[in-house]
């Protein structure tokens, strides 16, 4: 009788849940058996581990082979598996060392050939063993991105062969971390925007407190460029966004990235493309744009049912997908901008072009957004067609996008030293001191709130945009004219003689 154990990873969310692989192998008539998860998985596996270590020149073990997977509660799925298996039976079989799996965890996928290929998963695997203080065995593509994990030990090779030659190595090579380049995404230049002056201060409003923008206008105005201009004057993502997000695309089979994502899904997106799920409970949109933005073009085109699911996770910045198998918890502090037509034609309150809509139908059509959801929306910006000479008008450096970030980047320091978070997720007592409201101040905020009968969440969402304006003034308080600013970019009380920022 032969036993081995050999540690692997696998992939839950986020998470990499430690799993052994157990091989046991007695006499009898030969027969190779894994258990612990689905039948056509095991089918699969098993086709594959004895291809490749026949191919490897490596020697089949005639044994009665049962493959255990343990916890068999955890979900595995996958085949990542594969090169743990078979170490595993190479260890059991004697023609590996036992010393080859000491302190070390296997986890890749194996072709017909003996090739090692990445397995999903990889760079929360990594995370985990290097907490735990192991060596993990992968595939050599990939390998240095995944070195450059702090303290992480990793060991790759090609095929199965070369990994077990380096396995009876006293001391084998370690991948060496590889530059991951930090070159900025192309986007367009906030000058592009033309003849629209509040626009470009709503945009960079929006990028400096990390709030959500919802724009109303005809066709043609530059909303869906706008939206894409934004994405490139947010700053770089801090350390443990940056972490969340490369464990998303890991999860999602994309490469690392060093800067804030920009997804646009279409308007025919379903519930799970857009917040997730499948039989998996795999992320969706919302959390591919965690620390970046993500634009809903033609808002009132994507299905009621849908957008509502997006009421929770603005409130949150996180969604429980959950599915009868699986339940994840995946992070998703996006920045929503959202573009929508102010009627079915697109030409409703348009100076040079007649609406043919009756007040019915858009009415009907604005319904598409719920109230709720609006409300969460802290900026809206209603945008009419420019003037034709300013169309034409020549380009103005200080209207470029460099400047406009550097401005954002210093007011995002600014927030972050006084209060450890941007202005968005400011709320209660923090939000009050971060405000540093006079006396006078407060007394007048309170009667335009009982005025206006807003809700508290409304009220606080117009103070946290007061509290960007102010930063962007490079003001310590949040005084009555910041607050005029803010109700400006959703409502006015009758008499009030405010500006917008």
């Amino acid at each position: 009788m032969h036993l081995a154990f050999v540690r692997t990873r696998s992939q839950s969310g986020l998470s990499a849940l430690p799993v052994t692989v157990e091989i046991h192998m007695s006499s009898g008539l030969p027969a190779f058996q894994v258990v612990g998860m689905s039948d056509a998985a095991s089918r699969e596996i098993r086709s594959r581990v004895r291809s490749a270590i026949v191919s490897s020149h490596l020697k089949w073990p005639d044994y009665n082979i049962a493959v255990n997977l343990a916890p068999t509660d955890h979900p595995k799925q996958g085949a990542g598996f594969d090169l743990p298996i078979a170490i595993g039976l190479l260890l059991a079989s004697g023609q590996l060392p036992s010393e080859a799996a000491k302190d070390r965890e296997f986890l890749g996928e194996l072709g017909l050939d003996g090739a090692i290929r990445p397995a999903r998963g990889a760079l929360a695997a990594t995370l985990a063993t290097t907490t735990d203080q192991r060596d993990l065995c992968v595939a050599r593509e990939g390998a240095p991105q995944l070195a450059a994990v702090t303290d992480s030990r990793i060991i790759a090779a090609t095929d199965l062969l070369t990994l077990c030659a380096a396995l009876k190595e006293p001391e084998p090579a370690l991948t060496r971390a590889a530059h991951i380049p930090m070159t900025q995404p192309s986007y367009p230049d906030l000058s592009q925007i033309r003849g629209q002056s509040s626009l470009s201060r709503a945009l960079e409003l929006a990028a400096a407190g990390g709030h959500h923008l919802l724009m109303t206008g005809p066709p043609g105005v530059g909303k869906t460029l706008s939206a894409s201009v934004l994405a490139g004057l947010l700053p770089p993502l801090d350390p443990a966004t940056q972490e969340e997000l490369w464990l998303l695309r890991d999860l999602a089979g994309l490469p690392p990235t060093h800067h804030p994502e920009f997804r646009a899904p279409h308007h025919s997106s379903s519930i799970a493309a857009l917040i997730g799920g499948t039989a998996r409970a795999t992320p969706g949109e919302i959390s591919m744009a965690h620390g970046g933005v993500l634009f809903l073009d033609e808002l009132t085109e994507f299905p009621r049912a849908v957008l509502n699911q997006l009421r929770q996770p603005l409130e949150s910045g996180e969604i429980c997908v959950s599915r009868a198998e699986h339940q994840h918890r995946y992070p998703a502090r996006f920045q929503l901008v959202a573009a929508m037509n102010p009627c079915p034609c697109g030409f409703a309150g348009s100076d040079d072009q007649h609406c043919h809509c009756t007040p019915d139908r858009i009415w009907r059509y604005r319904q598409g957004v719920s109230g709720p959801l609006l409300d969460r929306i802290d900026l809206h910006i209603t945008l009419s067609k420019p003037a034709s000479s300013q169309l034409l008008s020549h380009r103005q450096e200080q209207d470029a996008s460099n400047p406009v970030r550097e401005r954002v980047a210093h007011a995002r320091f600014t927030q972050q030293a006084r209060q450890g978070c941007p202005n968005r997720d400011l709320a209660g007592d923090g939000l009050l001191d971060a405000c540093a409201l006079s006396s006078a101040t407060r007394t007048w905020f309170s009667e335009v709130l009982e005025k206006m009968k807003l809700s508290v969440r409304s009220a606080h969402r117009r103070l946290r945009v007061a509290r960007t304006i102010a930063d962007m003034n490079e003001s310590e308080g949040v005084t009555r004219e910041h607050i005029y600013a803010a109700l400006s970019y959703r409502e006015m009380p009758d008499g009030a003689a405010g500006t917008r920022y």
